[in-house]
């Protein structure tokens, strides 16, 4: 079996767009899925995809590992989050078709299953602690028992207390609206210093988050390894690391305790395993990154029931998807109670529906492509940028 064709497919989901990638072969009907979704630069990856292209042009599929040597070593520079977002997507492809070939899942073939279900968090939101504690019950509501928060303002260098006291109204109200039964998961979104992320903790601290993720940007371990010792919250991070090399420092300074690889950034299915068997070692768990489409979940689930050290993943509630992203495949993994049970179809488990992507094609144009670009930017009171 060889490989002849690596394509992407983009399309818009309203708040998002998606970067998904087929891989075709020369056994009719035989193609793989991935997702290569990275904000703000779909036409980059798409572009780095087609690059990729003629680099595993006759390989073998079923040799991923292989294919990923070639993509990651095999372009003399080492990749970025363009370069690995492409050859995350190429590889999760990889890993449906050797799926699809062996008609098992994905986890059959990283060792089998460890466990008998994967628990699942979401997100909620709200402005005002009565609007946070409304939404966090609604979720607990139907079944989530697990959800996330940015629970912090945009905060300057030093801050005076009215963040402090704005962000602890926040969580105070959550955990009242929905007790101890359900975790609540912070995100700082890497938007603040070491010495307030300590001052933030410190105020968290009695409401008893389950972690709190990128208290400062992960691109200075030691810098988060202050805040991991000043506080009883485990430290959460990973989503802007690239492979196992970008993850080695933050355990070498416990930085963290917990990882989050992004499978659609961090090197695909083949890198996230490894990433969570070197957390091992450190006793760190894996809680995957995951606030993109459903071939980055079902890539992400297949992982988390083949490694002994998953924690919890991530995913967004699907009844706050726009209805253009749900329909994006076919017949998406479904949640219980919070949990995720064994896909039992090979490959990822789930399809790509080509015509539905199609629908939804962006116009580059267009207010919502616009928006999704500038989403991201954050700028304090005086007007300077922001973190966001």
């Amino acid at each position: 079996m060889r490989i002849t064709a690596v394509r992407p497919i983009l399309a818009q989901g309203e708040r998002r767009l998606f970067v998904f990638v087929k891989v075709e072969t020369d056994q009719a009907g035989l193609v793989g899925w991935g997702e290569a979704t990275v904000e703000g630069k779909p036409r980059a990856v798409a572009g780095c995809v087609q690059d990729m292209e003629p680099m595993v042009l006759g390989y073998d599929p079923l040799e991923v590992e292989h294919c990923w040597q070639v993509l990651y070593r095999g372009g003399f520079w080492r990749q970025g989050i363009i370069g690995l977002s492409a050859l995350s997507g190429i590889d999760q492809a990889l890993w449906d078709i050797k799926g699809k070939e062996a008609g098992k899942p994905i986890y059959e073939l990283l060792g089998g299953k460890v466990r008998e279900r994967v628990r699942m968090y979401t997100h909620f939101g709200g402005s005002t602690p009565e609007e946070m504690a409304r939404s966090a019950r609604s979720k607990a509501d139907k079944g989530w028992n697990a959800i996330k928060t940015v629970p912090v303002p945009i905060t300057n260098i030093v801050d005076g207390p009215a963040v402090l006291d704005e962000a602890e109204a926040g969580l105070r109200a959550v955990r009242e609206a929905v007790g101890n039964d359900v975790d609540i998961l912070l995100d700082m979104h890497g938007r603040v210093t070491p010495q307030m992320a300590i001052r933030y903790a410190r105020r968290f601290e009695p409401y008893e988050p389950f972690f709190m993720e990128e208290p400062v940007q992960a691109e200075n371990p030691a810098a988060m390894a202050q805040v991991a010792k000043a506080t009883n919250i485990p430290i959460a991070t990973g989503e802007r690391l690239l492979t196992r090399w970008g993850f080695r420092e933050i355990l070498e300074t416990g930085a963290a305790s917990l990882l989050q690889p992004d499978a659609c950034h961090a090197g695909g299915i083949s890198e996230v395993r490894r990433i969570g068997a070197q957390a091992e070692v450190y006793y760190a768990g894996l809680a995957p990154h995951n606030p993109y489409g459903p071939i980055s979940t079902a890539a992400c689930v297949q992982v988390d029931f083949a490694t002994p050290n998953f924690v919890i993943q991530e995913m967004v509630d699907p009844d706050d998807m726009p209805i253009s992203m749900t329909e994006f495949v076919e017949e998406p993994l479904k949640v219980v109670d919070g949990h995720i049970l064994p896909p039992d179809r090979p490959g990822l488990g789930v399809e790509l529906d080509e015509a539905a992507c199609a629908r939804c094609e962006p116009d580059f144009s267009s207010t919502a492509v616009l928006n999704s670009y500038r989403s991201y930017l954050a700028r304090h009171s005086d007007g300077g940028v922001a973190d966001s």
